[in-house]
Formats: C-alpha cells, structure tokens, sequence
C-alpha cells in the first residue's frame, strides 16, 4: 500500500505543478519577463527588486502578506526539522548525514529568503512561532531517532504538503497576475509579485526534489507508514492553516 500512495502523491503534486508553470511561462511571454527553468538559485528577490516599488491593490497586499507568514513560518519549520535529523544522523549514521545536509542547506536559503521579505514588507511572523520551533526541531530528532526510514518517510509528508500548498499559492498568484494585466494602463503585471511567483516556483521545485529523494532512500519501509506519515501531513495541514491566520 506504501509505495503506491508515495508514486499517485507525488503524481498529483507534480501535475499540478506542471499545469501551473504553463500559466506562468504564457504569462512571463505576455508581459515580456524571463522565467528561470533551472535550479534554485541563491539570489535573494528582496534584495534583487528596487528599492520603491508600485504600489499594490489592496487584494493583493492582502495575499502578499498571508503569503510571506506562513511561507516564512513553514520554512523555519522545516529547516529545523533538517537540524534535528541532521544532530542525530551525524552521530548515529555519519553515512546519510551528507544527505540531510544538503536537503538542510536548500531549506536555510528558503527561511533567509522568507526572513529578509517579511522584513522588507514589515509583515509580523506567526504568533504560533515559538511552538513550530519546537515542534519542527522535535519532529525532525524524533523520526531520525525511529532510523533513516521513519525519517524519509517524514520528508515524504512534509514535502507533500508544501509542495500542494505552494502550487495553491501559485495559481492565486497566476490570477492576480493575470488581472493586473487586464486592468492596468500599460498592460503589465507587478514586477514584485512576477518575482515572487518565481521564487515560490524555484522553491516548490526544491520540495519535490526533497520528497523524491525520500522515496529513493526507503521511505516506503518505514513502519507503520501510512499512520506515520498521515499524522504528519495532518499536522502540517493545521501549522499551515493556523500561521496564514495567526
């Protein structure tokens, strides 16, 4: 039952994602931007974009700043679930700690990336702050603690989940987009928010990345899995819920 639930997860995820990078590259040609089809970069778009910007509609500041909390708030959890496995791979099987860390070091680019905008927007964090540090840190250690499997099988649920939720956030962002092009004066969209989609697109492709990797090292063994990783996705479900709110 394991390995077909992984395969149709990432199945779905990875449609969606499909579907939704088409609307951005037609809308990329339209405006006359560039898409980056390659790998996450390590330019930050908070520093990259000028100083004064156009203002935005009041819908929009609305999603930005939604956006930026609960993004920021689920890549500090997650580059603290990444410390956590990496503390005791590194000590209990020094092996697949080079892995954990490069998984890690993607999600430390995702939380400053995260960090510098919500200070350039002046965006508060989640109120729930302290408890995601505590639990993404004890969740991370705990399933490394249950051996490699448990702790792949974790990425597989986690990743799941932020991959659903940035291609939910793309596609709204796709529509703001789109209707910035139809009602402004010269036909062009935000070069902000253009930026922003980027990102989050580069930063999804990351996840996946992270969630394929989980399945080519054993994640479907872990037991029980599918207990394991539904109580998971379950919790990040509501983490995402509370900080977009909170």
């Amino acid at each position: 039952m394991g390995i077909p639930t992984i395969r149709s997860s990432r199945a779905r995820v990875r449609a969606s994602s499909l579907s939704t990078l088409r609307l951005i590259q037609r809308n990329s040609t339209a405006s006359g931007s560039h898409v980056n089809n390659g790998v996450s970069s390590n330019r930050n778009i908070a520093s990259d974009l000028p100083e004064k910007l156009p203002p935005l509609s009041p819908d929009a500041r609305k999603f930005l700043s939604r956006l930026i909390r609960v993004d920021q708030a689920g890549e500090l959890g997650a580059d603290l679930i990444y410390a956590g496995q990496h503390f005791v791979f590194k000590r209990s099987i020094p092996s697949i700690a080079p892995l954990i860390k490069h998984m890690w070091d993607q999600e430390i680019h995702h939380h400053k990336t995260f960090d510098d905008l919500q200070n350039k927007h002046r965006i508060r964090p989640s109120l729930f702050s302290p408890v995601w540090k505590v639990a993404a840190l004890g969740l991370g250690a705990g399933t490394a603690m249950m051996g490699k499997e448990a702790a792949m099988a974790c990425t597989v649920a986690v990743e799941t989940v932020i991959g659903e939720h940035y291609n939910n956030q793309l596609r709204v962002l796709v529509q703001i987009l789109e209707n910035e092009m139809r009602t402004s004066k010269n036909g062009q969209d935000s070069e902000e928010l253009r930026a922003l989609a980027n990102t989050v697109r580069q930063f999804r492709d990351d996840e996946l990345e992270h969630l394929d990797t989980a399945v080519e090292n054993d994640a479907e063994k872990a037991r029980p899995y599918m207990l394991l990783t539904e109580t998971i996705k379950n919790g990040c479900r509501a983490a995402v819920w509370l900080a977009e709110r909170f």
